[in-house]
């Protein structure tokens, strides 16, 4: 689904969000509007939206309203920037793109090339399964009383 929205030109952020919107508690709407500041690494060529979408639904699935009570949402993030490392070699968006987003040389570089068609689903994808594991793993860890 996530790879359905960012075709059809959703930020990869917005593309994260939505697919995630009814397990985030929030509306299609509000996930679009959550995300529309993401994409392309805030538009700066950091942490790629994909990411960014991402830890936004692991923060609503596993944050918390406690200032003390910080573990789960940690632990989220810190397993879900390690794997999808492992993946891209990287969670930032300039690095994964070879280019500067922060430009606009950079911007017309990714256009020309295609690498939001060629690379940017295969972030989106990732960051998707990334989530579904943790969520599966997660699940698997309560059931045996270890959350």
């Amino acid at each position: 689904m996530a790879l359905e929205y960012f075709k059809n030109g959703y930020h990869c952020s917005q593309s994260i969000l939505a697919t995630y919107h009814k397990e985030c508690g929030i509306s299609l709407e509000q996930a679009l509007k959550l995300g529309s500041c993401f994409g392309a690494g805030m538009r700066q060529g950091e942490a790629c939206g994909a990411v960014t979408g991402a830890l936004m639904v692991l923060g609503f699935l596993y944050g918390t309203t406690e200032a003390t009570n910080k573990i789960k949402a940690h632990n989220a993030c810190d397993e879900f920037i390690k794997r999808i490392k492992e993946r891209n070699k990287t969670h930032i968006c300039n690095d994964f793109l070879g280019c500067d987003m922060r430009t606009e040389e950079g911007k017309n570089y990714a256009r020309k090339n295609n690498l939001f068609e060629q690379l940017c689903p295969m972030m989106v994808i990732n960051s998707c399964e990334i989530i579904e594991e943790i969520i599966n793993e997660t699940e698997l860890d309560i059931t045996n009383n270890k959350i």
